[in-house]
């Protein structure tokens, strides 16, 4: 099952936040995730807050169902134009995410940013964003949601080879997200994204760089790629505690790494963060920047995180319950937590170190400078950017960030 949700204080029935939460809000960008919890199977490394069909009978009816979903997040994009209340911001980018948000219709997705639109308005350079199945969209669906003002989209491929797609229950064929991406382009879509992941039982190093190469031809100006990572409670996790296929091995995952790195250079992409390389500053994925950098953003659908000015809250995860809430106008909120300076200023270490412009050493506590004194020593810290007063990761630091992160923050 999806992972538990933080504990928390309890969310205000009216989704009110205190007054400080909007103190310098203009000087901060305003983003929007809208979360469809739909998928039409679970694969098997998945741990998202997702629900199949089957998942969703006898749990909430009518309520939880795919058809009224679109009318659902337009109630809380409304709810959150009353909390904000008359904060004049455009939104500076949307992200859609899931689960399967193409599982939707295209028309449903236009609905959804639609009210955005109408409630806050867009900036003029706003970035849209969807992810898509390979399998749930066709020339026809991408055209339509090129048409509606969405200018991005994110396609989950994973690998290029059938015996990796399969241990990952992934359901489309190999050779689906290139296509995808050629269709994308005719759509009018300028910026769209490859999702790969290394690691996965069974894969090779020539797997690995079968993979790359078929991303990069088929012209994406992002791609991201993720370790595996095996989740408690999902069926990856339970085959692999039956003997039925090997653990993912870390030293496996730094060689992938570093192949990534090697093969996506030379082919025109940069990181700009750790698992997130681009062929130019317009190809980056600006709304997963507005995270890194703490900035603003609402967070609707079930089990949703937002956070607005140092609050951080999150909805119900069940689609019955947050279709309820909304139907009884009340706010989806399960809890919240108000941040401490202290909590804010170990969140940007723990963030903007893994982006290619590094953190200020300024923000660093004093074993957290002695650390990294070390890590320079090391060959994990950029000497250069650390004689200008900034913490950034090396290409080796890169492979042992998580490890350099806790270093910095203890």
């Amino acid at each position: 099952m999806p992972s538990v949700l933080p504990d928390g204080e309890p969310m205000p029935e009216d989704g009110a936040l205190p007054a400080h939460a909007l103190d310098g809000a203009g000087e901060r960008p305003l983003g929007f995730y809208l979360h469809v919890p739909y998928c039409a199977t679970r694969c098997g490394y998945c741990d998202f807050n997702t629900y199949t069909a089957s998942e969703l009978r006898g749990a909430g009816g009518v309520l939880a169902s795919r058809e009224n979903y679109a009318g659902q997040i337009t109630e809380e994009v409304r709810l959150a134009r009353k909390t904000l209340g008359d904060d004049p911001r455009p939104v500076q980018t949307v992200f859609v995410g899931g689960g399967t948000p193409t599982l939707l219709p295209a028309a449903d997705l236009v609905r959804m940013l639609a009210a955005i639109r109408d409630e806050f308005g867009l900036a003029d350079d706003a970035e849209i964003t969807t992810e898509a199945n390979p399998d749930s969209v066709d020339p026809a669906y991408l055209a339509e949601l090129r048409a509606g003002g969405y200018n991005r989209v994110s396609f989950g491929m994973q690998s290029a080879r059938q015996h990796v797609l399969k241990i990952l229950d992934r359901s489309h064929t190999p050779g689906r997200p290139e296509a995808c991406v050629a269709e994308a382009h005719a759509a009018g879509f300028d910026h769209v994204n490859l999702d790969l992941i290394y690691g996965t039982p069974g894969e090779t190093d020539d797997d690995w760089r079968a993979s790359l190469d078929a991303a990069i031809g088929a012209g994406p100006d992002h791609i991201s790629a993720y370790a595996l990572i095996v989740e408690e409670g999902t069926q990856l996790a339970r085959r692999i505690r039956r003997g039925e296929i090997p653990m993912t091995d870390d030293d496996v995952h730094a060689d992938r790494y570093l192949i990534v790195e090697d093969v996506l250079t030379q082919a025109g992409f940069d990181w700009y963060e750790v698992s997130n390389w681009a062929t130019s500053e317009a190809g980056r994925c600006h709304h997963n920047e507005l995270y890194w950098r703490g900035a603003d953003w609402w967070g609707a659908g079930p089990g949703a995180h937002s956070h607005v000015g140092g609050v951080r809250w999150w909805n119900v995860k069940h689609p019955g319950a947050y279709a309820a809430a909304l139907g009884e106008g009340r706010s989806p909120g399960a809890g919240r937590e108000i941040l401490t300076d202290e909590d804010r200023r170990v969140e940007r270490v723990l963030l903007e170190l893994r982006l290619r412009e590094g953190v200020e050493l300024g923000l660093l506590k004093t074993a957290g400078r002695e650390a990294a004194g070390r890590a320079l020593g090391d060959g994990l810290l950029d000497a250069g950017a650390y004689e200008a007063g900034r913490a950034v990761l090396t290409l080796r630091g890169r492979l042992l960030a998580d490890a350099v992160v806790r270093d910095l923050v203890d």
